[in-house]
């Protein structure tokens, strides 16, 4: 017998890398979960098809965390197929082609910060809208999935994503303060290098983990499941009273 579901759990970016990883220990520890997509329907679909050997529920949703009105239509879809959205992880992003800021492309720089900055934003606000008690909503837990580059900077790769990211850490702050009397806690998750397809496929690096390993104190980068599980923490029952946290998750660097 399937145990009882943990809730409904959004999981935008989840098709792949650290999404997919939160999807998966998610389906493990009960949840039903919404998995959304922008472009490639197959990795989400495939990755929903393995709740059921596990007695969960999973759905893909197309959308695009850019829209506003998209976003409205993720989350009525999610609980359509699901029930009540119970916990929000804020995971669509990009980084662009790694460059100085000098060369970067402005359109890089824009689709950058409309996508980490803007669909974060609007994704949290529909969470709010929706979780919150005082709005009838069951209350519930935000994890807003930012980068230790907010910090670092990312000098000669990628001011603008950490830009982005400064933006991420800001929101937790905020909307941690702002949500606590409503019902809902809001943190974030700070991943380091993680051995993800996005060195390759986003910034252009194929060679980016082996050059950046050797000045991680723990000399490696994560796996993905290594971010999964402080993400499925800060969620859980067991982190009740944190919020507006933002855990490092980055090997000491």
């Amino acid at each position: 017998m399937a145990q009882a579901s943990r809730g409904v759990m959004l999981v935008t970016g989840g098709s792949r890398g650290i999404g997919a990883a939160v999807v998966r220990l998610a389906l493990t520890r009960g949840y039903e979960v919404a998995i959304n997509y922008q472009r490639q329907a197959a990795p989400a679909e495939a990755l929903a098809a393995e709740a059921a050997a596990l007695g969960r529920k999973a759905v893909a949703l197309q959308a695009d965390v850019q829209d506003p009105d998209a976003v409205a239509g993720l989350f009525d879809a999610a609980e359509a197929a699901l029930g009540p959205i119970t916990a929000l992880v804020n995971n669509a992003g990009i980084t662009g082609r790694a460059a100085s800021l000098a060369e970067a492309d402005p359109r890089v720089i824009k689709d950058t910060i409309d996508i980490n900055v803007l669909g974060a934003l609007f994704c949290a606000r529909e969470a709010a809208r929706r979780l919150a008690t005082t709005r009838g909503g069951p209350g519930g837990a935000i994890v807003n999935i930012s980068s230790v580059a907010a910090g670092l900077g990312s000098p000669d790769e990628y001011v603008w994503y950490a830009a982005s990211k400064g933006a991420v850490d800001s929101l937790t702050v905020g909307l941690a303060k702002e949500l606590a009397g409503q019902g809902v806690r809001v943190n974030a998750v700070s991943p380091g290098l993680i051995d993800t397809e996005i060195h390759a496929l986003s910034t252009g690096e194929s060679g980016r983990l082996e050059r950046i390993s050797p000045m991680i104190p723990l000399r490696r980068p994560a796996r993905p499941e290594e971010v999964a599980d402080p993400v499925l923490y800060l969620l859980s029952d067991e982190a009740s009273y944190i919020t507006g946290a933002n855990l490092a998750v980055s090997g000491g660097r």
